[in-house]
C-alpha cells in the first residue's frame, strides 16, 4: 500500500521546525487537520483546513473518507508520544501512514532544565485526571508533565502540598523554541503564577521534613479509608506478587471492598487498569475515595454480584477474587481470562477453603496459607496479635 496520510509533528517555531522534505509534504497537502494553534503556525498554506472533530474518535472516519487525497495531520512535537499518532495507527494500516516526529516537549523541557531525560518520569494530564501523577511522587524524583491548560500547575501544586511535597520546585516552560518562550519558577507551597495554556511542567519532588513517604506498592493499611474489612498489607503484597501487574494490563477485582488490591495493581505499573466489582455501596464509596487519594482515579467500580456482573466486561489479564468465590464465579472468570493470565483467590473461611480445594483438584495451581502476626501493646508490654489465616490459591492459564 502507498502512503497517503502524513502525521507531522511541528514545533512552536512553525515551519522552521521542519526538515525541508517534511515541509515540502506539508506545503503540498490537500487537507490539513490540526488544533487551532497548528493552523495558526501554518496560516499561509492554502490546503483545506479541518479542526479536530468532536467526539475525537470521529477523526478516524474523517481520515478514512479522504483516502486517495494528500492528507496531513499536525501534532505537537512527537506524534507517537502521548499524542494523536498512536490513536491513528490503531485504526489505519501503518503502511499507509508516514510519521514525521520533531523534538518532543519532554526533550525540550529536559534540555531547558538540564535533566537527563532517561532519569525523568514522563507523564501527561492532558485530558486525564491530575491525580494520575500521585504514584510517581517520591523524594528526588524529576517529573515532566504535559498539561491541560493554565490551571494545571496550580492543581499539581495543590496535590504536592496535600501529600507533603510543598517544597517541591515547579517550572512552567511555555512555547518552547517559539518567539514567546517563557519560563516561570516557584515551589508547590507558594505557586501563584499566571501561566500560558500551552506549556510543559517540570517538577523536582522534594519531600517535607517528617512526611511519611508512600511507596508505589506495599502501602500501609492506614493509607486506605475502609471499614476495617480489607486485604491487609502483608497479604496484599503476596497477592500482588502472584497477580504480577504489567503495563496496560487489566485486573478484575471481584469483591473489591475498599479497593486496596485494585489500587495497588494500578500504582504498580504504568497504565495498568482495574475493574472492581462490589455489592456494598459504602465499600464502593471507600474505593472511589481511595482511588482518587492514592492516584488511581481511573478505577472502574461496578455495583453488582458475580458472576452476573462479569458479563460483557473486557477480558482481563489477571483476576483477583477476594470475596464471593463460587464454582460459577470461577468458571466465568477462568473462561474469560486471557491466555497466560493469572488468577488469585483468597479466603479466610472453611467454606471458602473447601471451594478452593475442590477447584485446585480439578485445575491445579498453587495453594498456600498466609499467617500474619503483628506486635501490639499488651498492657505496658508488647505481644503478638494474629490476624485471620488466609488460604490463597493461584494459577496461570
Amino acid at each position: 500500500m502507498s502512503v497517503w496520510l502524513h502525521v507531522i509533528g511541528i514545533g512552536d517555531n512553525g515551519l522552521d521546525s521542519l526538515s525541508p522534505a517534511t515541509r515540502s509534504i506539508l506545503e503540498s497537502a490537500e487537507v490539513i487537520f490540526g488544533a487551532d494553534r497548528h493552523h495558526d503556525l501554518t496560516a499561509h498554506l492554502t490546503a483545506e483546513r479541518r479542526a479536530w472533530p468532536s467526539p475525537f474518535d470521529a477523526l478516524i472516519s474523517d481520515l478514512k473518507s479522504l483516502k486517495g487525497k494528500r492528507v496531513v495531520v499536525l501534532a505537537t512535537g512527537d506524534p507517537l508520544w502521548y499524542s494523536v499518532g498512536a490513536r491513528i495507527a490503531r485504526d489505519i494500516d501503518p503502511s499507509e501512514i508516514l510519521f514525521h516526529p520533531q523534538l518532543s516537549a519532554f526533550q525540550l523541557a529536559a534540555a531547558r532544565m538540564g535533566w537527563s531525560l532517561a532519569d525523568c518520569e514522563t507523564l501527561t494530564i492532558h485530558g486525564r485526571p491530575t491525580e494520575q501523577i500521585i504514584p510517581f511522587l517520591a523524594p528526588y524524583q524529576s517529573l515532566l508533565i504535559l498539561t491541560k491548560d493554565a490551571t494545571s500547575p496550580a492543581q499539581v501544586a495543590r496535590i504536592l502540598r496535600e501529600r507533603g511535597y510543598g517544597a517541591s520546585r515547579l517550572t512552567a516552560l511555555a512555547h518552547m523554541n517559539g518567539a514567546n518562550e517563557t519560563r516561570l519558577d516557584g515551589t508547590a507551597a507558594d505557586w501563584s503564577h499566571d501561566v500560558p495554556d500551552f506549556h510543559t511542567l517540570a517538577v523536582a519532588c522534594i519531600a517535607d521534613n517528617g512526611v511519611a513517604v508512600l511507596p508505589r506498592t506495599g502501602l500501609p493499611d492506614s493509607a486506605f479509608a475502609s471499614d476495617g474489612t480489607m486485604t491487609k498489607q502483608e497479604v496484599r503484597a503476596v497477592t500482588l506478587a502472584k497477580l504480577a501487574p504489567a503495563r496496560g494490563a487489566l485486573l478484575w477485582d471481584i469483591g473489591c471492598g475498599s479497593g486496596s488490591v485494585a489500587i495497588e495493581w494500578m500504582r504498580a505499573a504504568r497504565d495498568a487498569r482495574a475493574i472492581g466489582i462490589e455489592t456494598r455501596a459504602d465499600r464502593r464509596a471507600f474505593a472511589a475515595e481511595n482511588a482518587v487519594t492514592l492516584g488511581a482515579p481511573a478505577l472502574n467500580l461496578i455495583d453488582g454480584t458475580a458472576p452476573e456482573a462479569l458479563a460483557n466486561l473486557p477480558a482481563p489479564d489477571a483476576v483477583f477474587i477476594g470475596g464471593g468465590l463460587t464454582p460459577e464465579v470461577f468458571a466465568v472468570a477462568w473462561s474469560t481470562l486471557k491466555p497466560h493470565g493469572r488468577l488469585v483467590a483468597n479466603t479466610v473461611t472453611l467454606e471458602g477453603e473447601a471451594v478452593l480445594l475442590a477447584l485446585r483438584a480439578q485445575f491445579g495451581g498453587t495453594l498456600s496459607r498466609i499467617a500474619v502476626e503483628r506486635a501490639v501493646p499488651v498492657g505496658r508490654l508488647t505481644g503478638w496479635k494474629p490476624s485471620m489465616t488466609v488460604t490463597q490459591w493461584s494459577l496461570s492459564k
